[in-house]
């Protein structure tokens, strides 16, 4: 897929004010910038569509670019569709070729869920510039999602703390029911797919009526969850990456220290799904807190043993049955610990007790 450079340098100029965009077939107009995703150089904008007329001043009856819209497009779920025409544009600068194999593996990962709890990529254009001072070859990716203005899941919890206020049981125990049916439909792909990034920075929250809408993003870090390990080569190997790729706190015991000889599987988003329950419990991961490095303590040596620290703070208490929950989750033997399908009948029954 190609993106005109007319509508590249237009970009440029409507952060300024003024100027369309084109990826692909669909023009969007730049109305302001959302603010940083991931790598430096990746921005993130709001955008409108601009659909053009019916009938094409050209000649062509309207069947040129930006004739139809998204509305149009086969294969997009009517319900990511923008009433406005608003979306949200991620622009990322790419400057190596094994940046440019990673923005490419996130596409083909991401173009193949569809789920409501999943945010979907809705068009994506990778295009080859030149360097602005040595004249090298560098790309630029742009990615074009359904826009969420009410912030992650991160964002509401620190703004609640701040006002001393927390999530009802019940609340808590529907967004957590959500980001389970989202992680179902990656882990139920033949080979099942693991996010790798569970955790509330990538958690989309959106206010409807008297309800949240939980969608997980970023996919940067999804792969095929299922790995043999079978050298300490491999190993370590897999150490590096989830190190570069996976959220210490939010990190599962197997990918901190994997044994040489060691099956690999999708329960390590079953370990980062419970970090955060209980990060939408207390604000943040259950291994975030000061560590007695004179006892020997360290990041590692916490989770584990998944020596959690509950929280005893005034109107932070939740039902014994949710701190159980969690520490269920987080058991540091992966062998032990449930398959998301267990997740979800648990979760389940706790919202059947606690609706009533």
């Amino acid at each position: 897929m190609g993106c005109s450079f007319s509508g590249l340098n237009a970009l440029y100029d409507t952060v300024g004010g003024g100027g369309d965009i084109w990826v692909n077939d669909y023009r969007f107009r730049v109305l302001r910038r959302l603010g940083d995703a991931g790598p430096a150089g990746s921005s993130v904008f709001l955008v409108k569509e601009v659909v053009a007329a019916a009938a094409a001043a050209d000649g062509t009856g309207g069947a040129g670019p930006g004739a139809v819209g998204l509305a149009k497009k086969k294969g997009v779920d009517p319900s990511h569709i923008s009433a406005d025409g608003t979306y949200a544009l991620k622009k990322v600068l790419i400057q190596s070729d094994q940046h440019l194999e990673l923005v490419r593996q996130e596409i083909k990962v991401s173009s193949q869920f569809s789920h409501p709890n999943l945010l979907p990529l809705l068009e994506n254009a990778i295009i080859a510039v030149k360097g602005v001072q040595d004249g090298s070859q560098n790309h630029e990716a742009y990615l074009l999602f359904p826009v969420h203005l009410d912030g992650t899941l991160q964002d509401v919890t620190k703004a609640m703390q701040e006002k001393k206020e927390y999530f009802p049981t019940i609340t808590i125990l529907q967004i957590f029911r959500q980001l389970c049916a989202g992680l179902k439909h990656m882990h139920s792909f033949e080979p099942p797919y693991a996010h790798n990034g569970v955790k509330p920075d990538n958690v989309l929250i959106t206010q409807r009526k008297d309800q949240h809408l939980a969608i997980l993003m970023d996919f940067e870090s999804a792969r095929p969850a299922r790995r043999a390990i079978r050298s300490q080569a491999e190993a370590l190997q897999l150490q590096e990456w989830a190190s570069e790729h996976c959220s210490a706190h939010y990190r599962a015991p197997e990918l901190w220290e994997c044994p040489s000889h060691a099956d690999i599987d999708e329960r390590t988003d079953v370990w980062s799904l419970g970090c955060t329950l209980y990060a939408m419990m207390y604000g943040k991961s259950p291994f975030d807190y000061e560590l007695d490095e004179s006892a020997g303590e360290s990041l590692v040596t916490v989770i584990k043993s998944a020596q959690v620290k509950w929280s005893a703070e005034t109107g932070s208490s939740y039902p014994d049955s949710l701190r159980q929950f969690v520490t269920w989750m987080l058991q540091p033997h992966p062998a032990v610990r449930p398959h998301i399908d267990d997740v979800i009948i648990h979760v389940d029954k706790l919202i059947a007790k606690h609706s009533t």
